[in-house]
């Protein structure tokens, strides 16, 4: 990583202090309120993973896309549905033209979804959110007990690495939909990490506060896959977590304020799109299930 120099000067040129960035900025996401806003949440998150390899696939048309399903259709996500789903029926929802990413590994994971919801939560998200009793790092726990398919972890020379990217996600976007209150509320939100992704990591490199070796940076640059798992990729998002923290850390003392890793996730994130002012350097491409 670079020095607090370079998150000195990123945190000059936003002015010294964090620009808001609501949950939902884009304005594509369900929300009712209520519970069925937990089941779009957790369908969402399952399969929240791997849009590069179509390069017209974005997030939006993923969250838009199950938003507009659901709105049709508000028993489209019942258990007993997701359980039996297929790769042309999700396609359908999605209202996408031709097969997506890792479009097998993502209706496996929607079967997953659906047959452990019915076996242990009534069929019912909600049910699994209050079983951790307003706790955000029980919630990750309970997401990666229960669903497989959240199980973010890698060795690292010879140690496990846990990074739960989709799990913690799925907290975070309860706790900015409901705004921290009744579903959305958890005491100890300033648990979660930031979500480390592929598109976070360039954004540090842009403003040098993630610097990479001269080998690393001729893969990624030239759109070489990078193996899942391998060590170049589990240093690449561990570093990206460690980089945010201390990015949330020296905020904090300039601010004088709580500033949340979940909050400077989303603006890094937002920061990064393909319609942001700032041109970060390509993403890191790697094929997996959990980012």
């Amino acid at each position: 990583m670079g020095g607090n120099f370079w998150i000195e000067k990123l945190v000059d040129h936003i002015g010294g202090k964090l620009p808001p960035i609501k949950w939902d900025f884009e304005g594509i996401h369900y929300f009712d309120n209520g519970p069925l806003t937990a089941q779009y949440m957790l369908v969402l998150d399952a399969l929240n993973f791997c849009f590069w390899p179509d390069d017209d696939l974005q997030y939006d048309h993923l969250a838009a896309g199950l938003a507009d399903a659901l709105k049709a259709d508000p028993t489209v996500f019942d258990a007993h549905r997701l359980k039996k789903i297929t790769g042309a029926a999700l396609r359908d929802l999605l209202q996408w033209p031709r097969p997506l990413p890792l479009e097998d590994e993502r209706v496996r994971l929607l079967h997953e979804v659906g047959t452990e919801l019915e076996r242990s939560f009534h069929g019912k998200a909600v049910n699994l959110v209050t079983a951790a009793n307003g706790s955000a790092v029980a919630l990750v726990d309970l997401v990666t007990k229960h669903f497989p398919g959240f199980r973010d972890h890698s060795v690292y020379k010879g140690h496990q690495v846990f990074l739960y990217k989709r799990a913690q996600i799925f907290v975070a976007d309860l706790w900015g939909a409901f705004k921290g209150k009744g579903i959305g509320e958890f005491r100890d939100i300033s648990s979660i990490t930031m979500f480390a992704d592929y598109v976070v990591p360039a954004v540090l490199r842009h403003w040098g506060i993630l610097t990479c070796s001269q080998a690393l940076v001729k893969m990624v640059d030239s759109l070489q896959e990078l193996p899942s798992g391998s060590e170049e990729e589990v240093e690449l998002r561990a570093c990206t977590i460690t980089a945010v923290e201390r990015l949330r850390e020296y905020l904090a003392a300039r601010t004088g304020t709580e500033v949340l890793s979940v909050q400077v996730d989303w603006w890094l994130w937002s920061s990064g799109l393909p319609s942001a002012v700032e041109k970060v350097p390509p993403y890191h491409r790697t094929q997996t299930i959990y980012y």
